[in-house]
């Protein structure tokens, strides 16, 4: 049987409270959503300006007037401690009472990386840290690799899937470039990995960098202690399109030369006393 969700009244309006979905949505009206990511995180609860006209966000820039109003909305674990429960597979009681941030971050990482453990993924069988102070995933144990630098690898960054996806060198534990210019075979020394951009790999590290607080979006975020970074086959990338027009060109440039120095031959052979 489908649990009936809870409700929580903004200024005479009823929205369901939807903690799967991270959203407050007014009753009878699905489409008027509120979502929590959205909101001004105070830690004990959240905050947002609310236009009484729209039941929302005002609609955009401009001055305020007396139909909008701050209004405080409780945390997840407040509105619906059953939901956050099995969303979480927790019981209960051990929601009633905490701050969402108590549960939707995993706590023991958090303390870990605030002591100054650095977050670690795996890459081939061989352990990288997520240092992001030194831009770089750096290989443990081995001092003459040149890693994996987030500023070499940025225009690798698939949109799409929202994760790198570089060629590494096993061997040297280390990114390395490809000429597509030029490749004419598959490389026998490389493979291909993906794996998540480094702030979501350590969010605590990406928000000392840019400047915010360290807990700044990691409840939607969440703080993990290890990763395991992905290998993709070559048939899965464009490689084997990128040869074959590789060949192609050359061989269109070999003919070419050819054809050139046949002309060249001819022309040589033409030459000497004319009438």
């Amino acid at each position: 049987m489908k649990r009936e969700l809870p409700v929580y009244n903004i200024q005479g309006t009823t929205f369901i409270v939807d903690v799967d979905q991270g959203l407050l949505a007014e009753k009878g009206n699905p489409n008027n959503v509120i979502y929590f990511s959205d909101l001004s995180d105070k830690d004990s609860h959240y905050e947002m300006l609310y236009d009484l006209r729209d039941k929302n966000w005002p609609p955009g820039i401009g001055p305020m007037d007396e139909q909008m109003i701050n209004v405080r909305i409780p945390n997840r674990t407040d509105l619906d401690p059953e939901g956050m429960a099995i969303k979480y597979g927790l019981p209960i009681e051990a929601v009633k009472g905490k701050k969402d941030f108590d549960i939707m971050v995993d706590q023991q990482a958090y303390k870990e990386r605030l002591n100054g453990k650095l977050v670690t993924i795996d890459i081939a069988g061989h352990t990288f840290y997520v240092d992001i102070r030194m831009d770089m995933l750096r290989p443990k144990d081995d001092f003459l690799s040149e890693g994996i630098v987030f500023s070499k690898i940025d225009h690798y960054y698939s949109d799409d899937q929202d994760r790198y996806i570089i060629p590494y060198n096993p061997k040297k534990h280390e990114f390395q470039d490809i000429d597509y210019e030029a490749i004419t075979a598959i490389p026998k020394d490389l493979i291909v990995i993906s794996f998540p951009h480094e702030s979501k790999m350590d969010p605590i590290g990406w928000n000392r960098k840019i400047g915010l607080n360290e807990t700044s979006d990691l409840k939607e975020a969440n703080v993990h202690s290890h990763f395991e970074a992905k290998t993709i086959d070559w048939k899965e990338t464009p490689i084997e399109q990128i040869i074959q027009k590789n060949l192609q060109r050359q061989q269109q440039l070999q003919q070419k030369k050819q054809g050139n120095q046949k002309q060249a031959t001819n022309k040589k052979q033409r030459q000497g006393p004319k009438l």
